[in-house]
């Protein structure tokens, strides 16, 4: 396979998670994130919603106030160490109060990229870079 094709398919691959998160967020999911920057990332790549900044709170009472909404939660924190802590942090107390939040995008976003970008933030940039290495032209659906 040649370095284009792989491209192409990693291209391929975050877009259909981004979709997934984009049908999620339309019908009200919660996607909890580490900063400012990573909903600016989110919303260049065509990510509206409920965006919730889980860094600047006591998690516990975070996740206890997140609960009471009782929408879907999606958890979409950076896959460095602090990231994949607050993850499993997240995903705990939210399993205490009875939720049981989405981790598989996020999870699947670490696999394809994690050689590459480390951070939510970063992943606009990856996404331009890839699509811009591929040719592909930028897909209407998500703005760009």
């Amino acid at each position: 396979m040649t370095d284009i094709e792989i491209y192409r398919k990693r291209l391929e691959r975050i877009e259909e998670l981004l979709s997934e998160l984009s049908e999620h967020s339309e019908k009200g999911a919660l996607i909890i994130v580490e900063g400012k920057r990573d909903i600016l990332s989110m919303k260049r790549l065509g990510i509206e919603g409920n965006f919730e900044l889980a860094t600047h709170h006591s998690l516990f009472n975070f996740s206890e106030r997140i609960a009471q909404l009782g929408c879907e939660v999606i958890v979409l924190t950076d896959w460095d160490r602090r990231g994949n802590l607050l993850a499993a942090k997240l995903s705990e107390y939210f399993g205490n109060f009875g939720i049981k939040p989405e981790l598989q995008i996020r999870n699947k976003l670490k696999l394809i990229t994690q050689k590459e970008i480390k951070d939510v933030e970063s992943l606009y940039t990856y996404v331009s870079k890839l699509r811009s290495k591929t040719g592909s032209s930028y897909d209407q659906e998500y703005g760009t």
